[in-house]
């Protein structure tokens, strides 16, 4: 019971220690190198923004890009513009310029060069995106931290009670059976 409940506390807070670590990794690509969505190991995610993909793609969607060696027309792919990012389907392909348009947009876009897509969508989980937005948040980030020390915590601390329930209910027993002695040998 103790050994799991160790295992608990470190793997909450190797869980800190990652959210912590990938939130400071985003923030230095976004604010410091003006990335808008790092792609560690090739992957990114990103949260819908608008309605520009409905009804493939819908506001709160977790979306989840993979860098690609190549794009198609019909490809769904993240790039970015100045320092938002832009998620829509490539249209139409001529050399290394791209033109890509939302499908429930009128217009295309201006032709970007295949250099600015950040990677094609190959995942999108629906509405999930509110719980990401709320988690990478300065409360969100403060609440998994606090969570993430206060359940060890908390576990260690009903631990601790149970245990001096348990020597105290063995002192008592070691009390009544002295007085049971001391009174036999009277």
């Amino acid at each position: 019971m103790k050994k799991t409940l160790s295992i608990f506390r470190i793997m909450l807070i190797a869980f800190a220690a990652v959210v912590i670590g990938l939130k400071l990794y985003s923030w230095n690509a976004e604010t410091l190198v003006g990335n808008a969505m790092p792609m560690p190991f090739g992957y990114g995610s990103a949260v819908v923004l608008s309605g520009s993909m409905e009804t493939e793609l819908s506001v709160n969607d977790l979306i989840i890009v993979h860098e690609e060696d190549d794009y198609k027309i019909g490809d769904i792919v993240v790039y970015q513009e100045s320092s938002y990012l832009v998620v829509h389907r490539i249209i139409d392909i001529d050399g290394d310029m791209v033109t890509t348009k939302g499908d429930a947009n009128n217009t295309a876009d201006e032709p970007i060069n295949k250099k600015n897509i950040k990677g094609m969508v190959v995942k999108s989980i629906p509405f999930i995106g509110v719980i990401v937005n709320f988690l990478k948040s300065g409360f969100g980030i403060v609440l998994i931290i606090a969570v993430a020390f206060l359940i060890p915590e908390m576990s260690f601390r009903r631990k601790k009670e149970q245990d001096n329930k348990d020597i105290e209910a063995i002192k008592e027993e070691i009390r009544r059976l002295k007085g049971i002695s001391k009174n036999s040998f009277d």
